[in-house]
């Protein structure tokens, strides 16, 4: 007869082949369907809650890699935390106002002729155009099998979430918080609006280094040498700072003299051409703080002033010249000397005259409307002042300087310093710093040094400016009196919330100064009436960072019931990028401490960059011969891979340093991948006849290599549920896929084939081993489910009687198995003496004494300690070594030796053992006993 039909070969409808770009859109249109994520949490109502609050993306073109990391790590967590039994929903959320949307649909306006769009226009246009790509990214974040509250997000231009940002803005402006000044920003010329500082990047940069001449009042001939790469900022001089330490020379070249610093002297001399110069005498501080000298173009005088903080001795001549209206040095010492902070730049970027000083003081009428903004590497406005610094003999030296410079993150030009009236944040009021700092100590910082970041740019920041010269956004509900005074009031801003949360912050810009008066003044006010109102839209960075009070305090699903006061809704976890620390880790950080008095997060962590293999950024556009680039787009690899391959691929990767992105790193992970999945595979195919309630054997009734495997995968389970509570995943990720490669692949699933298909269906061995494999493959189900989303729930459908309709549904409970010291040191004997003699094995087959492993009979002597523990356990490292026979003997004075020769009697036709029993049956005369009981069995069953 044919044996084969008699086997218990493996059965399975899980497919061998993933197909994941075919089978898991399929999968994901199920879920929404069957409304899985409804489900998981009406499961886990009333259990502990843990809420990860989602950082907002940009609503702005597709799903770059970097964004695709951001979302995977999180739905890790979440799906992890579910898993463990916590209620852990999840609310996505976008970014949807700020300058980018609002540049490219002015762009896009332009091109279509339109030119004279009033705002109320543009912000509609700007509405549609960010919920455009709302609904594209949302499509792209299902795609990555991400569950979440995908119908009801908090998007910023939401009116109750509007509402909610001008309360907390109330709040601190009643705690006096806020106030405007007139104080040098960042200044975006194309873009024509104030910046952020994280809306700021840093680019190598030429400028024009120059030393300029500055005539000593009362000293024919005599100059301070002054030096600066910024000629354009000449027009706004009123000062010029030195540094008390340092010791400066008056030095005489041939009809003139200079006063510069004595340690720079020698540079400046050799740039100069100075072939010989005299040192008339040294200078000191207390020498210079009474010099007046004349501006080199302009008709006004200025005095000098000690600047120690900021005077170097590294570059320049020791002397820098203070322009208090485009610097924040520079106007530090312009406030600290009582200058006026004077900035002849209009809001095109063209120098302009001002109200701030007296016209004929001012600079020549052939500088006025020169553009400062640079074009093929020149400006107008630093030519112009060149040109005039040339015809008056001023200009003693220009060269190109480069250095690291700002740049306007979206219109990729260089910004400007420039001074306006804004409103502001005071970052010092009531010692706020100090508090933020504190605050900061209270807090988990996953990795550590994130800490160290996020001190740093609180203790280094200035006051932080909140206004933007812009349409799209948030409007600061301020008024203008006749006189021009600014009215800022914690009432009539909780009263604009109010009409917002009504009508949508459109009304603003919509309604007249007097209607929106009429509306939001306060019964009680007696102040000065309001005649015009503020255009200015509040930094986004107030947006996304007030959202702790605009969804956390907002929506009831975050709320922790079980906790008391702030408990109740602060968030366990924020996750986003190491760029944070300057964005919204810390606007997050200081509104919730300005407005609510506690910090919004318990815990911070952060991930690094993806980057291409020339390490730079893949989440910002990339500059190539052609133009700006698309960064990678997470969609270009899920079509490739599947998403549950770029998913594994994120959780192998150490995400608290920048991560490489390439085709060959990702195509590494899938081979990772299709090991897990065969992994999987062979276990469910070897569960076709197991029922758990009927077949399951007990823990100490179990073989012993079924209670080796179960207690080394307690193990890993232990190792990995540490490793997911640290937020490692890459630690998961090694661990089990050395565990697949190793423990199972290697060892396991290959020594227990022969029991599983040979053995009666129905005999003890058999019936453990399955036991094992159930277990095993629902415990991999559940460490794999929060990275392999996909893969883990399709497995879940062919595991026998499984507790729950999927892997999302079910109870992460891990069994605790433990073998006993001296079991575990058998093992391991037995281990040992695997290795030592596999290598005899090998050398057999390769010398043609045997063909493979079963073919073979092994004779191990010696005097080990190890063999004599071996010799009791013999059948179990036959069994290890998949031979036919096994001898033992502990006799002699000799270390251990294995002789391996052809195994005694014939080869069982069925289990392709050697065995000296073929034939003890007659009805089958070519098998072994073992066989012939299987063999009976099954036909029984027919």
């Amino acid at each position: 007869m044919d044996y084969k039909n008699t086997l218990n070969l493996p059965q399975t409808d899980f497919p061998m082949k993933a197909d994941l770009v075919t089978r898991e859109p399929q999968r994901l249109e199920q879920w929404q369907a069957n409304g899985l994520y409804e489900k998981i949490q009406a499961q886990r109502a009333g259990a502990e809650k843990f809420v990860l609050h989602d950082g907002p993306p940009f609503a702005n073109g597709d799903v770059h890699i970097g964004t695709a990391l951001n979302k995977i790590l999180k739905d890790i967590i979440i799906k992890y935390q579910t898993l463990r039994g916590k209620s852990a929903p999840y609310v996505p959320g976008w970014d949807c106002h700020g300058l980018p949307i609002e540049f490219k649909v002015s762009q896009e306006m332009r091109k279509a002729g339109d030119t004279a769009a009033d705002a109320a226009t543009i912000r509609k246009a700007c509405e549609a155009y960010a919920r455009k790509y709302i609904d594209l990214q949302r499509v792209q974040f299902k795609r990555l099998g991400v569950l979440g509250d995908w119908d009801n997000p908090y998007l910023t231009l939401n009116k109750e979430y509007e509402a909610d940002e001008l309360r907390m803005f109330a709040d601190i402006v009643e705690k006096g918080f806020v106030y405007r000044g007139k104080k040098p920003v960042y200044w975006s010329i194309p873009c024509r609006t104030a910046l952020a500082e994280a809306e700021v990047e840093y680019h190598d940069h030429v400028s024009q280094s120059t030393y300029v001449k500055f005539p000593i009042v009362g000293r024919p001939n005599t100059y301070i040498l002054i030096w600066t790469t910024t000629p354009w900022t000449l027009p706004a001089n009123l000062a010029v700072a030195y540094n008390s330490t340092f010791s400066y020379s008056h030095v005489r070249v041939g009809d003139e003299t200079y006063v510069l610093s004595t340690m720079l002297l020698p540079t400046v001399s050799e740039k100069c051409g100075w072939a010989g110069y005299e040192i008339i005498r040294s200078l000191t501080g207390e020498h210079l703080k009474e010099v007046e000298y004349q501006h080199p173009f302009c008709n006004r005088t200025g005095k000098l002033f000690a600047g120690d903080n900021f005077v170097e001795n590294s570059v320049g001549t020791g002397f820098v010249h203070i322009a208090p209206g485009h610097g924040l040095d520079d106007y530090n010492l312009g406030r600290q000397n009582g200058l006026p902070i004077y900035s002849p730049v209009d809001d095109d970027g063209c120098l302009a005259y001002t109200n701030d000083l007296p016209r004929e003081q001012q600079m020549p009428a052939e500088m006025v409307g020169k553009s400062i903004l640079e074009k093929h590497g020149k400006s107008d406005a630093n030519e112009a002042v060149l040109h005039e610094l040339r015809l008056r003999k001023a200009l003693l030296h220009q060269e190109n300087y480069h250095h690291s410079y700002p740049f306007c993150w979206r219109s990729k030009t260089a910004i400007i310093f420039r001074a306006m009236d804004q409103w502001f944040i005071s970052i010092d009021h009531n010692k706020f710093r100090d508090q933020a700092l504190d605050s900061i100590n209270h807090v988990k910082w996953v990795p550590d040094w994130g800490k160290n970041r996020i001190e740093g740019a609180v203790k280094s920041r200035p006051d932080w400016c909140i206004s933007r010269q812009r349409t799209w956004g948030v409007p600061i509900p301020a008024f203008y009196d006749a006189q021009g005074n600014a009215i800022l009031d914690a009432k009539i801003v909780r009263n604009a919330a109010d009409l917002i949360e009504e009508y949508g912050s459109n009304v603003w810009f919509e309604k007249s100064p007097t209607d929106l008066w009429s509306l939001v003044k306060p019964k009680d006010w007696k102040g000065a009436d309001a005649v015009t109102k503020s255009n200015d839209t509040l930094d986004v960075w107030i947006d996304s960072g007030s959202s702790s009070r605009s969804v956390l305090m907002r929506r009831p699903e975050l709320h922790h019931d079980e906790k008391p006061g702030v408990d109740r809704w602060q968030a366990d976890v924020y996750l986003e990028g190491s760029d944070q620390h300057r964005g919204w880790f810390q606007s997050s950080l200081l509104l919730s401490l300005a407005g609510n008095s506690v910090p919004p997060f318990k815990t911070v962590l952060t991930h690094g960059f993806m980057v291409d293999a020339d390490r730079e950024k893949i989440s910002k556009s990339k500059q190539g011969q052609g133009g700006y680039e698309k960064p990678q787009t997470a969609e270009a690899y899920v079509k490739k891979y599947g998403a549950d391959v770029v998913r594994l691929w994120v959780a192998s990767q150490d995400y608290r340093n920048d991560i490489v992105v390439s085709e060959e790193r990702v195509n590494k992970v899938s081979e990772t991948y299709r090991g897990i999945r065969n992994t999987l595979r062979y276990q469910l195919s070897n569960l076709y006849d197991f029922d758990p309630a009927k077949h399951t054997v007990a823990d100490d009734k179990l073989t012993g290599l079924d209670r080796w495997i179960l207690g080394e995968f307690s193990k890993l389970e232990k190792e990995v549920l540490a490793a997911y509570a640290n937020y490692e995943f890459h630690v998961v990720y090694q661990k089990v896929s050395q565990f697949v490669a190793v423990e199972l692949s290697s060892i396991y699933h290959d020594v227990v084939k022969d029991r599983l298909y040979t053995d009666a269906a129905n005999s003890q061995r058999r019936r453990s081993t399955q036991t094992a494999l159930y277990r095993l493959v629902t415990g991999l189900s559940h460490i794999l489910a929060p990275m392999l989303v996909f893969t883990t729930d399709e497995a879940w459908e062919f595991i026998p009687a499984k507790p729950a309709a999927s892997v999302h549904l079910s109870n992460w409970t891990p069994a605790s198995f433990t073998l006993p010291e001296k079991e575990q040191l058998t093992w391991k004997t037995l281990f040992e003496l695997r290795e030592q003699v596999l290598p005899e094995l090998e050398k057999a087959r390769q010398a043609k004494t045997i063909g493979k492993a079963l073919d073979a009979k092994l004779n191990l002597s010696g005097t080990n300690p190890s063999l004599a523990e071996a010799r009791s356990h013999a059948e179990a490292l036959r069994e290890l070594l998949n031979v036919s026979q096994l001898e033992i003997k502990t006799e002699g004075d000799q270390p251990i030796t294995a002789v391996v020769a052809k195994a005694d009697g014939q080869k069982c036709e069925r289990c392709w053992h050697w065995e000296t029993d073929i034939g003890s049956s007659p009805e089958h005369p070519t098998i072994c006993a073992r066989c012939v009981i299987a063999v009976k069995e099954s036909l029984a069953k027919k």
